[in-house]
């Protein structure tokens, strides 16, 4: 699905990202995890060619995202709200992706039902723009918003910041359930470690843009070695 090589980024003397080789395989749902500052927001940026590497380059399904729009198709993201189109109702919003992506109003939808429980009546029938929502549901807009078009890649950065516990929960069932049932490939980065370890299949923990660790998630061990490196 990703397969990444020799790439670099450094802001001034900084380096942000050094990954020598990182292969994300089909299915995959992959956790990214590190203190502030290991490089998780900038690789996914640069995954998504919104941000230039230095040296290197990223392939999604033998595309370079640089070069070619065509990965865009199977891939849906949500980095932060600059995503939102904040002018905008929810409904708005959603109804705006549909024809981008030329999905029947009524396909939207039905789709949109799968999300009742995690919405949980707090974001759609709210009359409310995104730009007037708390940052709970801003953040619940956007991984609706990705979830809608079921790519078969999901980017998703900090997902479970600003949503309450009920929410968080929820978010964890909705991830795993939509790998299972589509066979997509997940990458999520995440400063809440409880969460990370309980739906990913496999973990990378980046410390200052090098990869430290690449993980299967398949025992208590990997649990063990990361509660340890963070000082639990």
């Amino acid at each position: 699905m990703i397969q990444i090589e020799n790439l670099h980024k450094c802001f001034g003397e900084t380096t942000a990202c050094a990954i020598d080789s990182l292969t994300v395989n089909d299915g995959d749902l992959l956790g990214l995890v590190g203190n502030n500052g290991a490089g998780k927001t900038t690789l996914f940026r640069m995954i998504l060619d919104l941000l230039k590497a230095d040296e290197g380059q990223v392939t999604i399904d033998g595309i370079n995202p640089a070069l070619s729009e065509d990965w865009k198709q199977a891939t849906a993201a949500y980095i932060d709200d600059g995503f939102l189109i904040d002018y905008l109702t929810p409904e708005e919003y959603f109804a705006f992706l549909a024809k981008v992506c030329s999905m029947p109003q009524t396909v939207m939808e039905e789709r949109l039902k799968a999300f009742e429980h995690f919405d949980n009546g707090e974001v759609l029938g709210q009359k409310k723009l995104i730009r007037n929502l708390s940052a709970g549901n801003k953040q619940k807009v956007g991984i609706m918003s990705v979830l809608l078009r079921q790519p078969r890649l999901v980017i998703l950065d900090e997902p479970f910041n600003f949503l309450d516990p009920t929410s968080q929960n929820i978010l964890k069932h909705t991830l795993t359930d939509y790998r299972q049932q589509t066979g997509a490939t997940i990458l999520l980065s995440s400063h809440n470690l409880q969460h990370t370890i309980d739906i990913s299949t496999r973990i990378v923990l980046l410390e200052k843009g090098h990869i430290v660790h690449d993980l299967p998630n398949d025992s208590d061990e990997t649990r063990t070695l990361l509660m340890n490196y963070f000082g639990d």
